[in-house]
């Protein structure tokens, strides 16, 4: 199986390979004219057609993919200058506004919704030559866990398809672990792009909030935690990403192993865990000690333990108005009831116990929130500070993906770290 292609090894445009190539691989092997960017269009579409079952797509337009692809090639032999990631096809969360095809937000009032202008994230993208691959099915309003969206049918994770792939970016993490891209666009509020990148064996990357631009997505807060992000197969695929999307910074370079602490925290993140969870998160951690990781073992101090209480209570609070005000700028012609009337019964559940009166939380209890927010990050920042470390390992979830029609209610339950 090959999963990389240096820039001068030629490939015959009929390789099935094409699709096992990182994104990184592909682009320098279209830059460098070794493929073609239309014949590996054509076999990461194909591909697409023959897992189309997954539903990893809300829509795919086959002919636009190619006849952009037949552009990028136009331009690598007329000698134009070619960019970051000329020629590579891109899914796109189907809550991420394309001004080309139209943004559900996986929701039925918004199924026609025609943006006025692209996401403020893909600009740079499609500048540096990324290709709209399709808007990848989702979360209903990104509103869960799991992708089992009861208005355009649930997305299969393509390891089983009997489970769900997790979400709410699930499309989009179903279409890269099938091999139908090798990169493709999430978003992430509460484990959004996380979730499914551990259900589906991937990497992801949730940002510091503000890393990326947000302009042209539907938020569940007011400028707190709503991020887009990459999901990929492999680390230096995500850097390839981060490098479009912030040109100036320094490059990205590993560090030596040997240079690396990484805490654990055995009691809050590492308990209750599923048996095979645990058993491959001991494993990971291992290799990290093997590789000549230093595994820092240091108890989380309060009130980091409640992160996910002090998370839910301001995301509840704020989601009703934050996608009201979305609604209105974007000119949908929708008030947030007349959205809620058309969307799947058990969505218009949740919402109405968790975002509305008199389910959702009080002005207090919001204003509560935000002061421990702030006591929890300066409560972070020491812990990091104390312990000498870089990163935190922990299991991002803490079950398997559950079947589909079979997941629990898990919003706001110990699920997601």
């Amino acid at each position: 199986m090959v999963t990389s292609i240096s820039p001068a090894t030629p490939v015959r445009a009929a390789d099935s390979d094409l699709v096992e190539l990182s994104a990184t691989a592909a682009v320098a092997a279209m830059r460098n004219g070794n493929i073609k960017a239309e014949d590996y269009a054509k076999a990461l579409l194909d591909r697409a057609q023959q897992l189309a079952s997954l539903n990893a797509f809300r829509i795919l337009d086959r002919e636009t993919v190619l006849e952009a692809a037949h552009s990028a090639d136009r331009q690598r032999v007329s000698g134009s200058q070619l960019g970051t990631v000329h020629g590579l096809p891109i899914p796109i969360k189907d809550s991420v506004n394309t001004k080309a095809l139209p943004t559900s937000n996986g929701t039925r009032a918004l199924a026609n919704f025609k943006p006025k202008d692209d996401a403020a994230v893909l600009k740079p993208l499609f500048a540096q030559g990324a290709i709209l691959m399709g808007k990848t099915n989702l979360h209903e309003l990104s509103f869960g866990w799991t992708s089992n969206n009861a208005v355009f049918g649930p997305v299969h994770n393509p390891y089983d398809p009997t489970r769900v792939p997790g979400g709410s970016s699930g499309g989009s993490g179903a279409a890269v672990a099938a091999r139908v891209a090798p990169l493709a666009i999430g978003e992430d509020t509460l484990g959004s792009i996380r979730n499914p990148s551990s259900n589906c064996g991937l990497a992801g990357f949730r940002p510091t909030f503000g890393r990326y631009p947000d302009a042209g997505i539907m938020p569940l807060t007011e400028n707190k935690f709503d991020q887009v992000g990459p999901l990929a197969r492999t680390v230096e695929d995500l850097v390839l990403f981060d490098d479009v999307l912030v040109p100036n910074s320094r490059p990205i370079a590993a560090p030596s192993l040997r240079e690396v602490r990484v805490g654990v925290s055995r009691g809050f993140l590492m308990s209750g865990l599923d048996p095979e969870v645990e058993r491959v998160s001991k494993e990971a951690l291992e290799k990290l000690r093997s590789a000549g990781v230093t595994l820092v073992e240091a108890e989380l101090p309060e009130p980091i333990p409640t992160a996910l209480q002090i998370a839910i209570t301001i995301i509840r609070y704020e989601t009703m108005p934050s996608i009201a005000n979305f609604l209105r700028k974007e000119g949908t012609g929708l008030a947030f009831d007349q959205m809620l009337e058309q969307a799947g019964q058990s969505m218009q559940a949740v919402l109405r116990a968790a975002v509305m009166p008199p389910g959702r939380p009080t002005r207090e209890a919001y204003e509560a929130m935000l002061e421990q927010r702030e006591r929890l990050k300066s409560a972070i920042r020491r812990y990091f500070e104390e312990n000498g470390i870089l990163v935190l390992a922990f299991p991002a979830t803490r079950t398997p993906p559950p079947k589909i029609g079979e997941e629990r209610s898990i919003s706001g339950g110990r699920r997601c770290q």
